[in-house]
C-alpha cells in the first residue's frame, strides 16, 4: 500500500498553464476524489501521477520515492480508463490475464490473480465471454479486473463511470466503493460528476483552472466551502448566492432582512458588502418549517419549476438574483409560496475575494 505526494506540480503546454503549483498529500488507503469541470486539469493531474505526462516543474512521490524519473510501468500503479479498451478478440479471462503474461509471470499465478478477481467482481460465469457479449456495466468490471490483478500500491481511475447510463452509474458507484474497501489501498478517482465525488470519495480535491480550490471530507466541500467557486459548484444544484449588505448587525440581501445579533449565527461584525450563501434544502417551505426558531421568512412567486416527483424546484427571484429551492410534489403552479430560512444555515463570503468568512 502506498501514500501518493505531489509538490508545486505545474503543466504547462506552451505558454498555456494546466496546473498551477498543485501540493497534495493522498494518505495510504485512502479514496480521494479530483473533481471539476472540463478543462480544470484534473485528467492531466492523474497522468502525471501515472508517468503518462511529465510535470513542466515539481515532484511526484509515490511510497515515498520521487518517481519522476520513473517509468509508468514500474511505479506499481494500476490505471481504469474512461474508455473500456478490451480486445475484442480476446476472452474476459485472456484481457484479464494479459498484462500479467506480458510480465512474464508465472500461469499458475495468473490463475490465481484472474479468478479472484473474477469473484470480486461477480465475473465467474464471463470468463469465457468475449466482450461484445457484455453489457457496459460488465465490461467496466472486466477492466477493473484487469487492474485489479496486477495488485498495484496505487489504483489510479480517470472517470470510468461516464460512459454508463445514468441507473449504471449508480450502481457502478456502490461496487467500486466495496471494492476499495475489499481491497484496502490507495484510490485516487477522477470525476466531472459533484455528486459521484461526494458519494465516493473519503476526501475530495476541488479543481478549477488549475488550481486546487479545497480539499475536504465530502461533508466539508458541500456544507463548508470555501470559496463561492466550490459552493456554487458541489452539489447537485449549486448553493444559493446573493450580494447582501450588513448595517449595525442587520442583515439586507435582495430586501430581505435579519437581526443577526439576536439570531444566534456567526457572522462577520467588521464587514459591510458580503455574499450570503443557502443551500436550497435550506429553503424551507414554511409549512414544513419549525416556527420556534428565529426563522428568516418571506414569499416568492415561483416562475419556473421542475418536478422530481416526490417534491418540485421551483425558481424565483429574491432581489435581482434567481434562487432555487424544494417545495412539496402538491405544489400548484402560479402560486405564491411562503419560505423561511434557518439563520444559522447561512454562509458569508467576502464580496472582494470570494472566500469564506464564517
Amino acid at each position: 500500500m502506498a501514500n501518493v505526494v505531489l509538490k508545486n506540480i505545474t503543466k504547462r503546454f506552451g505558454k498555456k498553464t494546466i496546473l498551477d503549483n498543485i501540493s497534495l498529500n493522498i494518505q495510504d488507503k485512502e479514496f480521494n476524489v479530483l473533481v471539476g469541470a472540463s478543462g480544470c486539469g484534473k485528467s492531466t493531474l492523474l497522468r502525471i501521477i501515472a508517468g503518462l505526462e511529465k510535470p513542466s516543474f515539481g515532484e511526484v512521490f509515490i511510497d515515498s520515492k520521487c518517481v519522476n524519473n520513473v517509468e509508468p510501468k514500474d511505479r506499481d500503479i494500476a490505471m481504469v480508463f474512461q474508455s473500456y479498451a478490451l480486445y475484442p478478440h480476446m476472452s474476459v479471462y485472456e484481457n484479464m490475464a494479459f498484462g500479467l503474461k506480458v510480465r512474464n509471470v508465472a500461469e499458475c499465478e495468473i490463475k490465481r490473480r484472474v479468478n479472484n478477481a473474477a469473484e470480486i467482481l461477480g465475473l465467474c460465469d464471463y470468463l469465457k465471454s468475449k466482450p461484445r457479449e457484455l453489457s457496459g456495466g460488465q465490461r467496466q468490471r472486466v477492466a477493473l479486473g484487469r487492474a485489479i490483478v496486477r495488485e498495484p500500491k496505487v489504483f489510479l481511475m480517470d472517470e470510468p463511470l461516464s460512459n454508463l447510463d445514468a441507473k449504471l452509474r449508480v450502481a457502478m458507484r456502490s461496487e467500486i466503493k466495496r471494492l476499495h474497501k475489499k481491497l484496502d489501498t490507495t484510490f485516487v478517482y477522477v470525476t466531472h460528476d459533484q455528486t459521484e465525488a461526494l458519494t465516493m470519495g473519503q476526501k475530495v480535491v476541488v479543481l478549477n483552472n488549475g488550481v486546487i480550490q479545497q480539499v475536504d471530507s465530502p461533508y466539508n466541500v458541500y456544507n463548508r466551502p470555501k470559496n463561492t467557486f466550490v459552493a456554487s459548484f458541489m452539489g447537485s444544484y449549486p448553493m444559493n448566492l446573493f450580494p447582501a449588505t450588513i448595517e449595525d448587525g442587520i442583515l439586507n440581501f435582495g430586501n430581505i432582512f435579519l437581526d443577526l445579533k439576536s439570531s444566534c449565527t456567526v457572522y462577520p461584525k467588521n464587514v459591510k458588502k458580503v455574499i450570503v450563501g443557502v443551500r436550497m434544502e435550506d429553503i424551507q417551505d414554511r409549512s414544513y418549517a419549525d416556527f420556534s426558531f428565529n426563522l428568516i421568512k418571506f414569499k416568492a412567486l415561483p416562475h419556473f419549476e421542475e418536478s422530481l416527483g416526490s417534491k418540485k424546484i421551483v425558481y424565483f427571484n429574491i432581489g435581482n438574483n434567481e434562487a432555487i429551492a424544494s417545495t412539496s410534489a402538491d405544489y400548484r403552479f402560479g402560486n405564491t409560496i411562503d419560505f423561511s430560512i434557518d439563520p444559522l444555515k447561512l454562509k458569508f463570503f467576502d464580496a472582494n475575494t470570494k472566500e469564506a468568512i464564517c
